[in-house]
């Protein structure tokens, strides 16, 4: 049978009951004949109080000692799972990331995998075992541990499947599946039995909860088939209906990109615009005001120069709501009076709404489809931005829902 990798999610590891119940799904594939490795995330909310002591100790946690407290959480999962599963009969066995080793950089809290050394899990399950291996962390070249950032168990399990050379990588959450947007703003979306790599990655980057991008980017280098899927079901469900439930993210080939033109629509409400009027309209400009921008570390996303009057220019960008007043004062202090700016404004009320299909590439006329009925239903566009299978565009943050309701109504995604 084939090598599966199992990914649990913090909700799915709640709590004693809910890690009885994954050792119970995870113990049925293995009972199939499959080779079963699991990664598990820390217990909900475990890596926040861990943060928040780390914080109560010191105001600014350093880096590495962080990494250290952080990791417990997932070692303290393993440890529960494995004995969860010997409890009922498996075999099975956990790891730390060190112990495997899974090899990253030293860019502690935010680490990158470099390699994973296969020897040991192989062996293990050869043997009949079932292997846990703690999410969110590795080891870097001088033995520390680092941890991969918020979210970084997703890319954990798949950078394990990859590294094993598994058949597909299972991602079980608190969702059953991508839907085609959030079900609380549009009770009629519908989940997506497939969806491909490129448009999982801009819906996790438009404002899409369910992956994080690291891992999207993961599977889709290494084309590794990834499912989406809900861990909160019976775990006894039979497994030949488990197999094909929840979404699968998989090649652009394996999908019918002439059914649907759209796949989804994305939004973030966590979004702020900064405009700088009156700067002089010439070479080198927009690196003196997103150079400071960069350098302060603050992501910028949409970026729109207006049209030269009399010299000048106005230059205007989306940050991350949290990162707007850390920009508008780098602006302020070190950009205004050396660009010679008139002013500079920011506006923390607005949203990104963004459609999102691969279908873009051989359909005509979606952008003045999705203008026209944000038009109809009087909501201005303050920005867009495009790529070759999404259009964003930014809006008065009020708009959000109704912006979303409409899209996705216009694009027929309930009955697609």
């Amino acid at each position: 049978m084939a090598l599966i990798v199992h990914k649990y999610g913090g909700t799915s590891m709640g709590s004693t009951e809910r890690i009885k119940n994954v050792a119970r799904r995870v113990a049925k594939w293995h009972d199939a004949g499959h080779q079963i490795i699991v990664v598990p995330s820390a217990m909900s909310g475990e890596t926040n109080r861990l943060i928040g002591l780390a914080k109560e100790v010191m105001g600014q946690p350093d880096p590495r000692e962080l990494d250290m407290i952080a990791a417990t959480g997932e070692q303290v999962s393993v440890g529960l799972l494995s004995m969860a599963l010997l409890a009922i009969g498996k075999k099975a066995i956990s790891y730390a990331g060190w112990q495997v080793p899974i090899k990253t950089d030293s860019a502690f809290n935010k680490a990158r995998i470099q390699s994973i050394d296969d020897v040991k899990v192989r062996r293990d399950l050869d043997a009949g075992k079932i292997v846990i291996i703690a999410g969110f962390q590795g080891v870097d070249v001088d033995g520390n541990i680092a941890t991969l950032g918020r979210g970084g168990s997703d890319t954990s399990a798949v950078a394990v499947a990859v590294a094993m050379q598994a058949s597909e990588c299972l991602i079980f959450t608190d969702v059953d599946g991508v839907y085609t947007t959030d079900p609380r703003v549009v009770p009629e979306a519908r989940r997506l039995k497939t969806v491909t790599f490129e448009e999982m990655l801009e819906l996790a980057s438009l404002g899409s909860k369910v992956l994080q991008i690291r891992s999207v980017e993961f599977a889709g280098n290494y084309r590794m088939p990834t499912r989406v899927l809900s861990s909160l079901t019976d775990p006894m469900i039979p497994l030949e209906i488990e197999a094909n439930s929840g979404t699968l993210i998989s090649f652009e080939e394996d999908t019918h990109m002439e059914q649907a033109v759209i796949s989804g629509i994305a939004f973030s409400r966590d979004e702020a615009k900064i405009t700088v009027l009156g700067v002089p309209d010439k070479p080198g400009i927009a690196y003196q005001i997103l150079g400071p921008i960069a350098d302060a570390n603050i992501e910028v996303d949409m970026i729109i120069q207006n049209q030269s009057v009399e010299g000048k220019t106005d230059f205007t960008f989306t940050v991350l709501r949290n990162d707007h007043a850390k920009a508008m004062d780098v602006l302020n202090k070190s950009v205004k009076a050396h660009i010679g700016a008139a002013s500079i404004v920011g506006d923390t009320k607005v949203s990104k709404v963004s459609v999102v299909g691969v279908g873009m590439r051989s359909h005509v006329g979606i952008a003045s489809q999705m203008f026209r009925t944000l038009s109809e239903e009087g909501i201005n566009i303050q920005m867009i931005s495009t790529s070759e299978i999404k259009i964003s565009v930014l809006i008065d943050e009020k708009y959000m829902e109704l912006a979303v309701r409409a899209l996705h109504k216009t694009f027929n995604l309930e009955n697609a």
